[in-house]
């Protein structure tokens, strides 16, 4: 049976909830864990309030093999995403000289305030995370991985993690074009292959563009036979079902 690693996001920001700030973060998370063979199966939105902070990240990490969070590690008071791990982990925080040397690469010892080593502030035990854009690192705590909001960062600090994952197997995925079948034709009959097929999952998305309205079938699963066979039943169905449709 193919191997399956599984992780939640948690996204922190009141600025996320409130929509001043758009995420630009959970799809390319999703699509990069995806690709290196972590499913991603939760995401939570929290405020910059520890105690929301602490309740989410240990109801995930009791449950996942890895969580990633997002945002509330910069310098201003409201950055508390550190303190909140450190709390939920009961462990001390304070400022990590290995933090504070990547910082001083940046700035200048007399440009190092006190807002600016709130980001060198790691709780205890925590292995850091590089981030070669600012170099105030993220860092990972038992299976909780602390990164940035900031895009570029969050990305970069993901390419510093990714390669002491643990990962599984990698998800197949096969799109089928349903023009031409409206999803309420083929409906019944998509529902009785996903019941039939084991081990994969098998949606439909309509979606609109310019040039116009169309439906997508998309198969996913870890074993490729049963990707394959899923995706044979599924065309099948299509040209049954456009065969009936096609004037007499």
């Amino acid at each position: 049976m193919a191997t399956t690693v599984i992780a939640a996001l948690l996204v922190i920001g009141d600025e996320i909830l409130s929509g001043r700030t758009k995420d630009k973060n959970i799809g390319y998370i999703a699509e990069y864990l995806t690709n290196i063979g972590v499913d991603l199966c939760e995401v939570r939105v929290v405020p910059d309030e520890e105690g929301e902070i602490v309740a989410a990240v240990n109801a995930l990490r009791s449950r996942y093999a890895y969580v990633f969070t997002t945002g509330g590690i910069g310098p201003t008071h409201d950055d508390i995403t550190a303190d909140a791990i450190a709390k939920a982990f009961g462990v001390p925080i304070g400022i990590d000289e290995r933090a504070r040397a990547m910082m001083l690469e940046r700035y200048k010892p007399e440009d190092l305030n006190e807002a600016r080593l709130r980001m060198a502030r790691i709780p205890h035990g925590a292995d850091l995370v590089d981030n070669p854009i600012s170099r105030a690192p993220g860092f990972k705590l038992g299976n909780v991985i602390v990164m940035a909001g900031v895009p570029s960062i969050m990305q970069a600090m993901l390419d510093a993690v990714a390669p002491t994952l643990s990962v599984g197997a990698r998800m197949k995925v096969q799109a089928i074009d349903a023009a031409g079948v409206p999803e309420g034709i083929y409906a019944e009959g998509l529902g009785a292959i996903a019941k039939a097929h084991d081990g994969v999952t098998i949606g439909s998305y309509p979606s609109f563009s310019a040039a116009g309205f169309k439906n997508q079938i998309v198969v996913r699963g870890k074993d490729a036979a049963a990707v394959a066979g899923a995706v044979r039943a599924v065309e099948d169905l299509l040209k049954r079902l456009r065969a009936e449709r096609a004037p007499a």
